[in-house]
């Protein structure tokens, strides 16, 4: 009867046990979804489009005459003296146009101080010396001048001009050491040497 007991209780153990729901397995945790990190606007800057070059702007027109201009520029004390010396200073303040070739002070300074005191007595051979490095009736930009062989002065005789070695040399002797200052009634072409007029033959 005590074994019957026991057995009866198993049985009513085990059918507990089988009633009683097995809790179901947890569900696996849902990640939640990363959220995009956002990006500092400073640290990485909208590319801009590349502007389109600039054209340089245009030279400011002339508004003085060679003379002002090269009185303006400075370095030109000796050959505008000489063009005073020379009774030549209305003439160039004419409507041209001129192309000058002018030596500036460092030019006149290779001349010996005694050649230059005897030429500024004489107002002929100072006038020659002034016009032989002028040329009327045509302003020339130094891309022309750079095509030429030679030009015709208002003095008379011609200078030579070469530019095969990729600078322009005047009678083999001047270099144009500045160009194209443009004035209202012609251009300055700046020269380091002064050109000497060729001696007229004797008859």
């Amino acid at each position: 009867m005590k074994h019957a007991s026991i057995l009866f209780a198993t049985a009513l153990a085990l059918g507990a046990c089988a009633a009683k729901p097995i809790p179901d397995a947890a569900p696996p945790s849902e990640t939640p979804p990363s959220e995009p990190v956002a990006v500092d606007a400073t640290l990485a800057p909208p590319l801009e489009p590349m502007p389109a070059e600039a054209e340089p702007p245009p030279a400011p027109a002339a508004s003085k005459d060679i003379l002002e201009t090269a009185a303006e520029a400075g370095g030109f004390t000796t050959l505008l003296s000489a063009v005073e010396a020379a009774g030549l200073t209305e003439r160039l303040k004419g409507p041209g146009p001129f192309t000058l070739f002018a030596p500036d002070d460092e030019a006149f300074a290779k001349l010996p101080k005694s050649e230059l005191d005897r030429l500024f007595k004489d107002k002929k051979k100072v006038a020659a010396l002034v016009e032989y490095h002028l040329v009327s009736g045509n302003a020339i930009e130094a891309s022309e001048v750079a095509k030429m062989t030679s030009a015709s002065t208002v003095a008379g005789p011609q200078i030579t001009i070469d530019a095969t070695s990729g600078s322009v040399k005047l009678n083999g002797v001047a270099s144009v050491r500045s160009a194209d200052i443009k004035a209202t009634n012609g251009v300055i072409h700046v020269i380091d040497f002064v050109l000497k007029p060729p001696k007229k033959a004797k008859k």
